[in-house]
């Protein structure tokens, strides 16, 4: 047994950030509950010791909210303006980032020792692209490498920017990788035994599999499709996902409504092995549970949890259910229980 965190938009009838418990042998979630009321957290992120912090919003201001262990609010460190949409965690420097899509930019806080936020700095970008979504740099994911590099994925500039990080905060750029013009790169997942990191690309529906120099630098090796050939209409992939024995991935496809599922090979290459309908409108985020036997997928728009069995030898997924309610969920995160 475990639980899953939910991160959701409150613009309809979501209160805030929910759990609910998913049983490792039924493949079945049940007992949904609301553990914090909070304005638009649409995304979590558990530290080691058991803090929770989420995307906040307040009113005409956006920032990050803090939590104990138990759930009680800590504190908010806000300002004008929209919220973030992206959280990353530093256990080892005791820092949160955010990442802004509105503003461009990618906020720094340090953990203070009873879990409590203090915003230490603030990296700006410019920059715009020829995408209509383009207009100006807006950053979508900012956390750690491997080798603890802070780096960025700008949706607005195509870039991919690292950052030497101290202790305090404090950053240095080190290098910059530069997507394909209106690419958009969103998010990114590292391969947990080669040198590769996986780049989700919203604006032309690609995954970037690069490979991982180390201390920051990129280098290009592959761009696959998330669609099928025959299809040509919206798309805005989202979330991507890598088993921990590094052999499949996953990515969420807002639009064509579905998973995409690849297998990856010795040469280094991914290889797409399956597209399957999520059985909802807008999968917004995926998760693996911890025994990675299930991806789990949130839909944004029809408010509703699938649950796929995942086969361990091929990567396939097989649905097992679609219809837990989460209202507005955009986010998932695996939290094991004893």
């Amino acid at each position: 047994m475990e639980e899953i965190y939910f991160g959701t938009y409150t613009k309809r009838q979501s209160q805030g950030i929910y759990k609910a418990d998913f049983d490792n042998e039924t493949g079945q979630l049940s007992n949904l509950q609301l553990v914090a009321s909070q304005q638009n957290p649409t995304y979590l992120a558990f530290s080691a010791d058991d803090c929770l912090y989420s995307i906040a919003s307040d009113k005409n201001q956006g920032g990050v909210a803090s939590y104990s262990p138990d759930f009680q609010p800590l504190n908010q460190v806000v300002e004008d303006g929209a919220a973030p949409c992206y959280l990353g965690l530093d256990g080892k420097r005791d820092l949160v980032f955010s990442a802004n899509y509105h503003t461009g930019q990618a906020l720094i806080y340090k953990r203070q020792d009873d879990g409590h936020l203090k915003l230490v700095n603030r990296i700006i970008h410019q920059g715009t692209g020829p995408h209509a979504h383009q207009d100006h740099a807006r950053i979508h994911f900012a956390d750690i490498s491997p080798d603890r590099y802070l780096l960025t994925c700008d949706l607005g500039t195509d870039d991919l920017t690292s950052y030497a990080l101290s202790e305090s905060g404090r950053v240095q750029p080190i290098d910059n990788y530069h997507f394909p013009a209106g690419s958009g790169p969103r998010h990114l997942a590292f391969h947990p035994i080669f040198k590769h990191a996986f780049v989700v690309c919203e604006l032309d529906s690609t995954v970037h599999n690069l490979i991982y120099q180390g201390c920051g630098n990129f280098e290009t090796y592959q761009s696959i499709t998330t669609l099928p050939d025959d299809y040509s209409g919206f798309n805005a992939p989202a979330a991507v996902e890598v088993t921990s024995d590094g052999w499949f991935l996953y990515v969420s496809n807002r639009g064509h409504n579905s998973i995409a599922c690849y297998q990856f090979i010795l040469d280094g290459y991914i290889h797409l092995i399956d597209i399957v309908p999520s059985h909802g409108k807008t999968p917004r985020d995926i998760c693996l549970t911890a025994d990675e036997k299930y991806l789990l997928v949130a839909h944004q728009d029809s408010d509703n949890i699938t649950v796929f069995q995942r086969h361990p030898e091929t990567g396939k997924l097989t649905e097992v259910n679609h219809d837990f309610y989460v209202p507005e969920a955009v986010c998932l995160v695996n939290r094991p229980r004893s």
